[in-house]
């Protein structure tokens, strides 16, 4: 399971905790027993995927923003971004039944909950947003965002899309 993405994400973690000073059995103590040595210790060598809402409890735990716990540039460089904005196609998210999307869509909720943006049809994904979800997928944002494409739940040309509105 480990990859590049989720190796570096380790090590962002392993930073933060020696940073204050701990080690695992410390973090293991001083939560109480909520965050088990050897789990954070996976999370830290990339051999389990951690989930943004453990991520962001984490996040709380070591009280630093989740940013913090992302990697440097959280892996996506200039040259893999895409040159048009991430846009989901909300009615095809919605109406899917393949597991795989359960998490997009309960992100894509929360998102235009957030924003309160209930258009109901399409919705575009910030570079944070996809950060957070390619976290989950234990992928970079690049190999997220061709998934998510292979899905077909990607508007592939959000002008054209609302040329068509």
């Amino acid at each position: 399971m480990s990859t590049e993405y989720s190796r570096s994400l380790g090590a962002r973690l392993r930073s933060i905790r020696t940073q204050q000073g701990l080690s695992l059995q410390g973090v293991e103590e001083k939560s109480n027993g909520r965050w088990k040595a050897v789990v954070v210790g996976s999370y830290e060598r990339g051999d389990r995927a951690v989930t943004v809402s453990r991520l962001a409890e984490l996040a709380d735990f070591y009280r630093v923003p989740v940013s913090e716990l992302l990697p440097d540039g959280a892996e996506v460089k200039q040259s893999e971004e895409r040159a048009t904005k991430i846009v989901l196609d909300l009615e095809k998210l919605y109406e899917s039944s393949n597991e795989e999307l359960g998490y997009v869509a309960r992100y894509a909720r929360a998102i235009q909950q957030q924003r309160g943006d209930y258009n109901g049809r399409i919705l575009s994904i910030r570079a944070d947003d996809m950060r957070a979800l390619a976290i989950m997928y234990d992928k970079s944002p690049s190999e997220f965002t061709d998934r998510l494409a292979e899905l077909g739940v990607l508007v592939p040309d959000p002008r054209a899309f609302f040329a068509g509105s």
